[in-house]
């Protein structure tokens, strides 16, 4: 009798083990300017609701995103950095990256633009006239793929951006975008996270459209062979929904104030 109660009580146990291994959510590193979309509070639910996975999102900037990625922190990485996500998939940290959407960057500054660049088409010449005009530039300053991009930008325009006019806030995009409202200051901002916050902030759009403010984003699992414990099984899924028609279709609809925020990549 007493080895039929401890061999029930183990097999219980291993169910209970297999249930907590099979609930455990998907682990997503991703930028805080997708967060603050509100693309996820769309995609997310509707991939867990067709697959039942759950995924934990952990918003931060594209550098730390892809070391958690690196350290195998996390399963699956949502960035938007090319050059970056090309070496990490390159150094054997990640796999089956897929570029699956995209937006643009803006720049965005006090509505009555003391540095003179709304309607100017070369973002080069607009970073030139901000740092001219010794008007405040607020930074992201944290690694993100915006920062990344906009130290990209200014040395394109042969600028090393230092003084009191220039601000490392070291923050997300959102709370960025916020100082930079306070501050009356301008700051590169992806355009889904400038229409979420547009309607909470004392700012204009000043320039946009020029090719270098292209922004793609990438998703990645974590390569399992550096790090066998890592979900990538779900990761792969996640990264064949965002890539489906369905996935796909729902980036295209997500607008906000009449705009959309990202447009898909891979819809046929």
């Amino acid at each position: 009798m007493y080895k039929k109660i401890r061999l029930l009580f183990s097999l219980c146990l291993l169910w209970s083990l297999a249930i907590a291994v099979q609930a455990a959510p998907l682990r997503m590193a991703t930028t805080t300017s997708t967060q603050n979309s509100g693309l996820l509070d769309i995609l997310l639910p509707a991939f867990q609701k067709q697959t039942g996975i759950e995924v934990h999102v952990i918003a931060v900037g594209t550098g730390k995103a892809l070391k958690m990625g690196r350290d195998g922190d996390v399963d699956v990485v949502m960035v938007h950095a090319v050059a970056a996500e090309e070496k990490f998939v390159a150094e054997g940290f990640g796999t089956d990256r897929v570029q699956f959407m995209y937006n643009d960057f803006v720049i965005v500054g006090p509505n009555n633009d003391p540095a003179g660049i709304k309607g100017v088409k070369s973002v080069t010449e607009a970073m030139t006239k901000i740092q001219g005009s010794q008007s405040k530039f607020i930074s992201r300053g944290d690694d993100s793929g915006t920062h990344k991009k906009e130290k990209a930008l200014w040395k394109a325009a042969n600028i090393q951006p230092d003084g009191s006019w220039y601000i490392e806030a070291g923050q997300g995009m959102g709370k960025v975008l916020q100082m930079a409202s306070e501050l009356d200051g301008y700051t590169l901002t992806d355009r889904g996270t400038w229409l979420a916050y547009k309607g909470k902030v004392d700012m204009s759009l000043l320039n946009e459209g020029d090719n270098q403010l292209s922004n793609p984003y990438g998703v990645i699992a974590v390569n399992p062979a550096k790090h066998p414990d890592t979900n990538y099984a779900d990761a792969k899924k996640l990264i064949d929904w965002v890539s489906s028609q369905a996935g796909q279709e729902l980036i295209r609809d997500y607008r906000l104030h009449g705009e959309p925020l990202f447009i898909p990549l891979l819809l046929k």
